[in-house]
């Protein structure tokens, strides 16, 4: 039980560090405006108090979040210059 609470903390500081991350990208002058505009629409998504394909129905609704949210971002970072990810990281580390 200890370890199975630990590896959620671990993910979840994870997540939080990832969400610095995407702040920090999105206020970036050099982010092309649709990165920030995909990266924004996952944001919003991960924080919506309501999903697209609602929870009850099975296995599709606890997996869109698993799986909308992650393709996003990755998608967004994908159009934004490395140099720019790598200076947010660095920014959200130092900001701790």
């Amino acid at each position: 039980m200890g370890m199975m609470f630990d590896s959620l903390k671990a993910a979840a500081r994870r997540l939080k560090h990832e969400i610095k991350v995407y702040r920090l990208v999105l206020k970036d002058r050099r982010t092309p405006w649709l990165a920030k505009a995909i990266l924004g629409l996952a944001v919003a998504y991960l924080f919506m108090p309501f999903d697209l394909i609602p929870d009850f129905i099975p296995i599709l609704g606890q997996l869109d979040d698993l799986v909308i949210v992650p393709t996003l971002a990755f998608l967004a970072l994908s159009m934004v210059p490395e140099s720019v990810v790598k200076d947010c990281r660095k920014k959200a580390a130092r900001q701790k």
